[in-house]
């Protein structure tokens, strides 16, 4: 394979759907070996659109070049209540990176 998985975590606010069926948010990644770019990712929101747009908003997006970026796409793109939680688990994900990539 070329590829591998990472996850991350990260507390959902009060108030959200998603709450009712977890009380976390997971990321998860598929990774390209050589390049560090996400081939793929999903996301544990409720609805599915929530799901294919953090999809689309995160594939291609190489994490070599660190996890600020991707944050700030969050940030500019995304506007339901996850947005912090969505960062977060995207800072987990990278620290899961970093430990992958500097063995």
């Amino acid at each position: 394979m070329n590829t591998y998985f990472i996850a991350g975590h990260a507390k959902l606010p009060q108030g959200m759907a998603a709450r009712n069926l977890y009380d976390s948010i997971t990321i998860t990644l598929e990774l390209d070996f050589k390049h560090g770019v996400i081939v793929d990712a999903s996301c544990t929101l409720v609805t599915e659109h929530g799901r294919d747009y953090i999809r689309q908003l995160l594939r291609g997006y190489c994490l070599r070049d660190g996890v600020d970026e991707l944050i700030n796409r969050v940030q500019k793109y995304y506007r339901g209540k996850a947005g912090q939680a969505i960062q977060a688990a995207l800072r987990d994900v990278y620290t899961q990176f970093e430990l992958v990539n500097n063995k």
